[in-house]
């Protein structure tokens, strides 16, 4: 994969495997709520203080809107960026927090994300801070979680400052470019990586080179989003592909946040602007790529990489 980190969309997001970006502008208003024996109190796109009057005792998960946004509202199934803060019910100690970091992104329609997060953000306009009350079933489970200090009966509270969401296309759409002379072509049959043939007797690049081949008709992807991309890449040396997505049927996509350093050099600067939809040929030198190290027993440190990236979110 193209990646430095490891990222997942899932409950693990909020039990310390973060891979994070800054997001948002302060704003001078400030919001302050109780639910159930929580206070919040904190400007907007401010880290907020959350005070729990603890032991909390919480039979069902619950929720309330502290202040409201005026995005649209999230659906069921909908990519969600936020920043979180979470807090153990039974002793009201705040575990972990993104707001140093910046904001995560989660899939709404992912198997193993909190049920408390399933039931309780759907509906919930872009914008708004919410507070859910979650019992122990809804958030770590039957387990826990024993790198955070939560058992497996605890509560817990969540602190959400909910900050894009959006829709993730099946496949790249929209206008067709006529790439550059002597660049490879690509061919995309739906299911299979696609097909990156190298032209002869042209040598590699020596600088990144950014060329869409389908430009999309969506927002140009900004720095410090999260991203879910479609992608094949090959070696330009021999059209050899070593890794797609398409290859993993179960989860044919990959997300990450642009910008953050949990890809590759030639990616986190070469998506940047290129709109959701695009279709986009990227060239990688080494210095870009994988560095002098190469990766894995495929990529040496002499490869340039040709990658075919299908842009199908940005929130």
């Amino acid at each position: 994969m193209p990646r430095r980190l490891t990222t997942t969309l899932s409950a693990t997001l909020l039990a310390g495997a973060l891979v994070l970006t800054g997001c948002g502008e302060e704003k001078a208003s400030t919001s302050s709520s109780t639910l159930t024996g929580i206070t919040v109190a904190g400007a907007e796109q401010k880290e907020p203080t959350v005070t729990v009057k603890a032991p909390l005792s919480v039979t069902k998960t619950e929720s309330k809107v502290l202040s409201e946004g005026d995005g649209a509202a999230i659906g069921k199934d909908d990519l969600v960026s936020l920043q979180a803060v979470l807090v153990n019910g039974k002793d009201g100690k705040t575990v972990t927090s993104t707001w140093k970091q910046g904001t995560v992104g989660l899939d709404l329609g992912a198997a193993d994300l909190f049920a408390s997060f399933k039931s309780q953000i759907p509906g919930k306009k872009v914008g708004s801070r919410i507070v859910i009350a979650s019992t122990a079933a809804d958030a770590y489970g039957d387990t826990g979680n024993q790198q955070l200090g939560i058992a497996k009966d605890d509560p817990v509270v969540f602190v959400l400052d909910l900050v894009g969401s959006a829709q993730a296309l099946a496949t790249a759409e929209g206008t067709a470019v006529a790439p550059k002379k002597d660049l490879p072509t690509v061919t995309v049959e739906k299911g299979k990586p696609a097909t990156i043939t190298v032209p002869k007797g042209v040598n590699a690049p020596t600088k990144t080179v950014v060329q869409p081949l389908i430009e999309g008709k969506g927002a140009a992807v900004k720095k410090g989003q999260s991203v879910r991309v479609a992608y094949t890449g090959a070696l330009y040396r021999n059209g050899e592909v070593f890794d797609s997505s398409a290859s993993r049927p179960e989860q044919p996509f990959f997300d990450f946040t642009i910008g953050a350093g949990s890809v590759i050099k030639g990616w986190d600067n070469g998506l940047v602007g290129q709109k959701v939809g695009s279709r986009v040929l990227l060239i990688v030198p080494p210095a870009d790529g994988y560095g002098s190290a190469g990766s894995g027993e495929k990529i040496k440190g002499t490869d340039t990489l040709v990658f075919s990236v299908d842009i199908l979110a940005a929130y």
